[in-house]
């Protein structure tokens, strides 16, 4: 009884024990999994802190906007001039401006959209309206490669495109520039042939064997019936709606009918009558139009043999007589899809021989009214080549007369500036009598006044920074290029002038051949001389690309420019010029016509926008 008692009551013990110990097992496990469903609730999304960022100071444009497009008048001081005779400096002819404007010093500035060169080629973008040009080589493979074609294996390649209908997949295996033209005319005077490929970016193309492919639309607004009259040297074609209407291909010893289209027969009984530039013109067959309803024109200009290039498209419309010249050929127009701009006119007009040629009047191919926007023509005039002179800097301060002067204590009285000394300065009163007044008596907006009219003394240079080029295929040396960088310089001794100066230039060349001057290049830019403790400021214009030619065997004629000079004027906030510098001295005479020229205008010697000298006529 003890045993089974002590036995039941081990036995009661350890079932407690256990029991203890499971049921603390199962509070755990019970919390555990408490805790666990309460940590799973969805969490919400914080959106981080905003980050402020720091502001940056703006730093206040040099150059002035106006409010108004008015020009503020600019005050000129009139000062002895020094003459002195300049060197004849020899450079050759401009063709045309590089883009890109930079300062070596001063920063970079734009003085102008920055637009694509414009050449007799076309120009780098498209108007709508205008015919894009692609330029083949046939001397390279589609590669790259040379492949020895020859001028017969050229014109037979030609015969073959045209026989394929004009299909570009019969010139897939040549050469084909990645920059394209958009010309609103044909209309190329007599140029060395190496200046064809160099218009479209390929300068060290061979100056023979390569044509450009123009395409595009043909329309007329109201309607017409005309032909078309072509001249060249050496490669003209034209197809309309997919039909030859013109083969201007140049007829020499060689080559005695069409060259390109041989099959085309003439319609016209003054084909071949006519002599412009240097051979007879091709007549092309009757072309009708109807009001506003387009076809597609492709034409073809090329150069065979090399050395000498040049066509030229005319259009001759039924029933209008033309004005002729003293061999009774018509001056036709050229053919156009818009009104040629007053720099085309000019690189047309000076290449060709004179009154052979009007770029003015006579249809303009597109759909919409163009004749509002017709330029002018007139007649090339001008005057003969000047002395250089040159004119010294001015340093005077501006007189700017009477004004009224207030004292801090409220005093008014009238007086003319006449200068600072130390901390006094010194005006003339009405009757004549100089005061001498200590600087700190007046008020804020005349010490303004005082310290806008004590500009430092300026040094005003022309520097010319040159690059010489040649055309790797010019074996002939029949072009001449340098590519000259102009920068305007202006140094001073005074570094304590705290007001803003702008800096104008022009820079101009004249004619090898004529007589005529040509604007190069011109810019301007903005600096203040308290920023500038070194006491100098330089900014560079474009680069001008100056060429010499001579149109060899025909011709016999140079053309070109000579660097003729520069005018430098700066002025002051308040539009009151402090100084200047031309050579030669007529330009800051005739300023207010030298503003109002575009880059590449040809002037005279009053800075009147005058036509360029013409080609002298040769048979």
């Amino acid at each position: 009884m003890k045993k089974d008692r002590k036995k039941n009551k081990g036995v009661s013990s350890a079932v407690l024990l256990s029991i203890a110990i499971h049921g603390g097992l199962f509070l755990l496990a019970g919390m555990l999994v408490v805790f666990t469903v309460v940590k799973k609730e969805e969490q919400k999304f914080e959106p981080p802190k905003v980050v402020e960022r720091p502001k940056m100071k703006l730093k206040k444009p040099k150059v002035k906007v106006r409010k108004t497009s008015k020009p503020k008048p600019t005050t000129r001081i009139v000062t002895k001039m020094n003459r002195a005779n300049m060197p004849e400096i020899q450079l050759p002819e401009m063709s045309g401006m590089s883009e890109g404007f930079g300062g070596e010093i001063g920063g970079g500035f734009d003085m102008m959209p920055d637009l694509e060169i414009v050449s007799v080629f076309g120009s780098g973008q498209t108007i709508g309206n205008d015919l894009e040009g692609t330029f083949y080589d046939f001397n390279r493979r589609r590669g790259g490669n040379l492949n020895g074609i020859d001028q017969y294996g050229f014109d037979a390649e030609l015969q073959k495109f045209n026989k394929s209908g004009w299909k570009e997949s019969v010139l897939a295996k040549y050469y084909r520039s990645p920059k394209k033209l958009y010309a609103t005319t044909i209309a190329l005077p007599p140029m060395p042939s190496p200046l064809g490929p160099a218009a479209f970016n390929e300068p060290d193309n061979e100056d023979r064997c390569w044509i450009v492919l123009y395409k595009g639309t043909l329309v007329h607004r109201a309607g017409i019936k005309f032909r078309f009259v072509g001249n060249s040297d050496d490669k003209l074609a034209v197809r309309v709606d997919g039909e030859v209407v013109l083969d201007a291909c140049r007829e020499d010893a060689s080559h005695g009918g069409p060259q390109i289209a041989t099959s085309w027969i003439p319609s016209s009984a003054d084909h071949r009558k006519w002599y412009i530039c240097h051979d007879y013109s091709a007549v092309g067959d009757l072309v009708e139009l109807e009001p506003g309803v387009p076809k597609d024109i492709e034409i073809i200009i090329g150069e065979g043999p090399g050395t000498l290039f040049n066509a030229i498209l005319y259009v001759m419309e039924e029933g209008v007589e033309y004005e002729k010249d003293s061999t009774g050929t018509p001056i036709l127009p050229v053919f156009k899809t818009a009104p040629l701009s007053r720099r085309l006119q000019d690189m047309i007009y000076r290449g060709m021989p004179e009154d052979q040629v009007c770029v003015t009047g006579g249809p303009v191919f597109n759909d919409y009214d163009s004749s509002a926007t017709e330029p002018a023509d007139a007649p090339p005039d001008g005057k003969g080549d000047l002395q250089t002179e040159v004119s010294d800097n001015i340093e005077a301060v501006p007189d700017d007369g009477m004004r009224t002067w207030t004292t801090k204590d409220g005093k008014i009285f009238e007086g003319e500036f006449v200068i600072r000394i130390g901390n006094n300065i010194v005006l003339k009163t009405i009757r004549g009598r100089q005061k001498k007044i200590p600087r700190d008596q007046f008020a804020e907006e005349d010490l303004e006044y005082v310290s806008l009219a004590m500009p430092p003394t300026l040094k005003l240079e022309m520097s010319k920074k040159s690059n010489q080029r040649k055309l790797k295929y010019d074996n002939k040396g029949a072009v001449g290029i340098i590519e000259y960088t102009f920068s305007p310089k202006i140094e001073w001794t005074d570094k304590k002038y705290n007001h803003e100066l702008k800096v104008d230039y022009w820079v101009i060349g004249s004619e090898i051949g004529g007589s005529r001057f040509i604007l190069l290049d011109k810019g301007n830019d903005s600096f203040v001389p308290l920023e500038h403790p070194e006491g100098r400021y330089r900014f560079s214009g474009k680069p001008v690309d100056l060429y010499d030619w001579v149109l060899e065997h025909i011709y016999r004629q140079r053309r070109g420019e000579r660097y003729k000079g520069f005018l430098i004027t700066v002025t002051d906030e308040r539009g009151v010029m402090i100084a200047n510098r031309s050579s030669p001295t007529w330009l800051y005479k005739n300023l207010d016509n030298l503003e109002q020229l575009e880059l590449g205008s040809f002037l005279d010697d009053e800075c009147n926008k005058v036509w360029p000298t013409p080609l002298k006529p040769t048979r």
